[in-house]
């Protein structure tokens, strides 16, 4: 059995959004007991990741790093229609993920004690992010 359904996620500008209870929620809803969900999100400028959800510190500090890493208005980045966080949001895309692949077990995704799915909006501005769930298995 294959069940999808699409996520949207209203962000407020850069920063990291929990989309556990999210994900949870539309596996439970899925029937589906066993099997695999991916989560896959629509855009270039916004990713993915699995990541420890218990201390925020942890969040706070990966946007300290790749700050640094690939910082605002950077000379060396030609691409700037829409700011000087244009590239660098296409850059942190790209090393980041677009996809997750999550088990599925007993109607839930079997993650970790301190694992969470989270999107990480890589823009300034607000936007509306489009992520993909699809949920196969029995």
């Amino acid at each position: 059995m294959i069940r999808q359904q699409e996520l949207r996620v209203d962000t407020r500008g850069r920063g990291i959004y929990s989309l556990s209870s999210d994900i949870d929620a539309i596996v439970g809803e899925s029937g589906i007991s066993a099997g695999i969900c991916h989560v896959f999100i629509r855009h270039t400028s916004a990713s993915l990741m699995l990541c420890e959800n218990a201390d925020p510190d942890v969040l706070r500090d990966l946007e300290t790093f790749m700050s640094r890493q690939v910082p605002d208005g950077d000379p060396m980045f030609t691409h700037t229609a829409e700011g000087p966080d244009d590239m660098p949001a296409h850059v942190r895309s790209v090393l980041t993920q677009s996809d997750l692949n999550l088990p599925v077990q007993d109607g839930r995704c079997a993650l970790g004690t301190w694992q969470g799915v989270f999107l990480w909006e890589h823009r300034h501005a607000p936007h509306r992010r489009r992520v993909l769930v699809t949920i196969q298995g029995e």
